[in-house]
């Protein structure tokens, strides 16, 4: 295309609102920049986090990584100074589990706002303050990680022990302002910590399945995210896992190939139940 068409396209874009630089000379080249406020790509600055976060996420998905990172990179060549230390906030304050262990049950809605306060606390080493189920005040918390795994996110902070918190359970109070000195995760892995954490406390529905086998045997089948595994004897061990319905139980612990024995919870009962008399109707003739 001729130089004049460049020009022209140059301005079009300049009215839309786009910060394009120009250098003049025989090196001259026009630059597409980050301007003080989003270009108008139809999002709105929230949305705008979302999608970065988003694309973050999928440069670890087998067979988007390139793409993603590309599409990345552009994105965040024209975010606002403001919206790109956000973005790298939630980046640098995030782990990614694994992720073959996913169910059924549809991934919660978790606010960009929420994610992106958590992590500047985070960053900032500043105490948050929260509403979570189960607890009869809100709760002041050291932030330390989050941790995104099959769908959810989840934050790893200290209040007088370690705890895990489902990011979609919390209701975010006002920042507190108060400053905290970080003390070190026994361990240090906190994606280890949530998904050991998360088998006994993290889920909608916990159940306690007695298996007809040793626990050596319970641990070669499943991915150790999907629960604990207690020895109670030669023969038999405990499952202690769960979900967030008593659907996603009902299917993964038929999946595992082994005798078991289920008493509670009684949704889960029922469940299994019903799934038992839809697959022998399913292999009965019928009349």
């Amino acid at each position: 295309m001729s130089g004049r068409t460049v020009r022209t396209d140059i301005a079009r874009l300049r009215e839309l609102g786009y910060p394009v630089h120009g250098v003049r000379g025989g090196a001259g080249h026009y630059r597409l920049g980050a301007g003080a406020t989003l270009p108008p790509l139809l999002l709105d600055d929230a949305e705008a986090v979302a999608v970065a976060i988003g694309l973050r996420a999928a440069t670890g998905v087998g067979g988007l990584e390139e793409s993603s990172a590309r599409a990345l990179a552009k994105l965040e060549q024209v975010l606002p100074d403001r919206l790109k230390r956000q973005v790298a906030a939630v980046h640098q304050a995030t782990d990614q589990g694994p992720r073959n262990t996913d169910t059924a049950d549809p991934d919660p809605e978790v606010d960009p706002a929420v994610l992106t306060a958590l992590a500047t606390a985070i960053r900032d080493r500043e105490h948050v303050r929260f509403d979570y189920p189960g607890a009869d005040w809100p709760l002041q918390v050291e932030p330390y990680r989050l941790v995104a795994w099959q769908g959810r996110w989840y934050l790893v902070g200290r209040t007088d022990t370690w705890r895990t918190f489902r990011v979609d359970w919390l209701g975010l109070r006002m920042r507190t302002g108060l400053r905290f000195t970080p003390t070190a995760l026994p361990g240090g892995d906190y994606t280890a910590f949530v998904l050991r954490d998360v088998a006994s406390t993290g889920w909608a529905v916990h159940a306690r399945i007695t298996v007809h086998a040793p626990a050596a045997v319970v641990l070669a089948r499943i991915n150790p995210a999907v629960g604990l595994v207690e020895q109670r004897d030669d023969e038999t061990s405990v499952l202690v896992t769960g979900a967030d319905s008593v659907e996603t139980i009902a299917v993964y612990v038929g999946l595992l190939g082994l005798d078991f024995t289920v008493t509670e919870p009684p949704e889960l009962v029922d469940r299994i139940r019903a799934l038992a008399a839809r697959y022998e109707r399913a292999v009965t003739p019928r009349q």
